[in-house]
């Protein structure tokens, strides 16, 4: 079986910082990674992730400016909790915006599941100096390299633990077939 991995980049580039995942996606995209990693800019346009979503993935990672109170610039990686109890199945999908937990609840409501998230987040400056700015400030833009590695450390962990249970199916149908 072979593992299919989603980088989804969103946000507004029109917001500053909030354009951090679209950066990263773009970045990304033009590197050489494995077959099975697919890298999309969504931008803000959540119906269209959430029907990337349905394509079942067995891990999706989104990358996006996430404010938690740290120095902007700082990087993120958090997996969130998709307990049915925290998405709603009554999703209302806002067409200039991206909410994913919103996008988690259509996907939900369209009767698909969103396997493994994780969240490449990065800090972004205060909002009020964000308004009106298109392009990333300078400590979000020193971000996107650390950013970028972050998601190819993860990737090389999940498809070396994808292919570390390929060995071990193989070697126990070898065992089971006497080839051992």
């Amino acid at each position: 079986m072979r593992h299919r991995i989603l980088i989804a980049g969103i946000g507004n580039i029109f917001l500053g910082d909030d354009g951090f995942g679209v950066e990263v996606a773009q970045r990304l995209a033009r590197r050489r990674l494995p077959d099975s990693v697919r890298v999309v800019d969504f931008g803000i346009r959540g119906i269209d992730l959430a029907y990337a979503l349905m394509d079942g993935y067995e891990l999706t990672i989104l990358v996006d400016a996430t404010p938690r109170g740290g120095l902007p610039g700082t990087i993120y990686v958090i997996e969130p909790d998709l307990a049915p109890a925290e998405i709603s199945d009554a999703a209302v999908i806002d067409g200039h915006g991206m909410n994913p937990m919103s996008v988690f609840g259509l996907v939900k409501s369209m009767g698909g599941e969103c396997r493994r998230v994780l969240i490449v987040g990065c800090e972004p400056e205060p909002l009020e100096e964000e308004e009106g700015r298109m392009g990333l400030s300078a400590a979000v833009s020193a971000a996107v390299d650390a950013a970028i590695q972050e998601i190819e450390t993860l990737i090389a962990k999940e498809l070396g633990a994808d292919s570390a249970r390929a060995d071990l199916e193989m070697s126990e149908l070898r065992t089971v077939h006497g080839k051992s």
